[in-house]
């Protein structure tokens, strides 16, 4: 298994739909970040699926090492 790389040292603000489905990038190589663009084949890091419940704004991790996927939790400070 192949360790998840940061790919920007802070979260992602992006604006969700109602009812729609989103695969965040756990593994930190998609090109279409915060969201998985099938990089991932072969590292053993799944993206995590988010299923919007209403249209807000949300601040998805960026660094991915946050406890709390896909969400960001300051973790991106510590490193």
């Amino acid at each position: 298994m192949t360790e998840s790389i940061c790919a920007q040292k802070g979260p992602y603000r992006v604006a969700v739909e109602a009812g729609r489905k989103y695969f965040w990038c756990a593994c930190g190589r998609s090109a279409t970040q915060p969201f998985c663009d099938g990089s991932h084949a072969g590292t053993g890091v799944t993206p995590v699926l988010l299923q919007a419940t209403a249209d807000e704004e949300l601040w998805f991790c960026g660094c991915k090492a946050t406890s709390g996927p896909p969400f960001c939790d300051g973790s991106h400070n510590k490193l």
